[in-house]
């Protein structure tokens, strides 16, 4: 189960809104071995898409440069899909690299960048098996009560 603060997950939403009609990108970074996702990361999509994401080379490496002197972790990847529903693509799956990771897609195919509904599902993939999980939003008190229960 992926336990996701609402701030965090208004964010994720936000950004995918804001993208459309390209497909957006990022990660939560979070403690190593917390599972607790606690730092929103957008990035930018270089291949500046509607169909496929790309993360800027330069950025990710600037990104996980900064999570190793933070001694944290990729917790959620995310992404949007924008004209389709909220499951991993072949491609998705086949660039799915962080075992540990939570695999999250938004898909904005009926609002658009506009309010409205948004589909909002996690993933664990590994070894090319996708296998969907369950996305409790807690708000802000109990997340950090939930972060702080996991780090102890």
């Amino acid at each position: 189960m992926l336990r996701l603060d609402r701030t965090t997950y208004d964010a994720i939403v936000a950004h995918a809104r804001r993208d459309h009609p390209d497909e957006a990108c990022g990660v939560v970074a979070g403690p190593a071995g917390s599972d607790t996702p606690a730092r929103f990361v957008p990035m930018v999509n270089a291949a500046g898409s509607p169909t496929f994401y790309e993360f800027d080379s330069t950025e990710l490496l600037q990104l996980y440069k900064d999570m190793d002197d933070r001694d944290e972790e990729p917790v959620v990847i995310y992404h949007s899909h924008t004209a389709t529903e909220a499951y991993p693509s072949r491609t998705d799956i086949n660039l799915a690299q962080e075992p540990g990771a939570h695999y999250v897609l938004v898909s904005t195919r009926e609002c658009g960048n506009n309010e409205g509904p948004v589909e909002f599902r996690s993933y664990r993939i590994l070894d090319g098996e996708v296998t969907e999980e369950e996305v409790a939003v807690l708000d802000d008190v109990e997340a950090s009560e939930h972060a702080d229960r996991s780090t102890t």
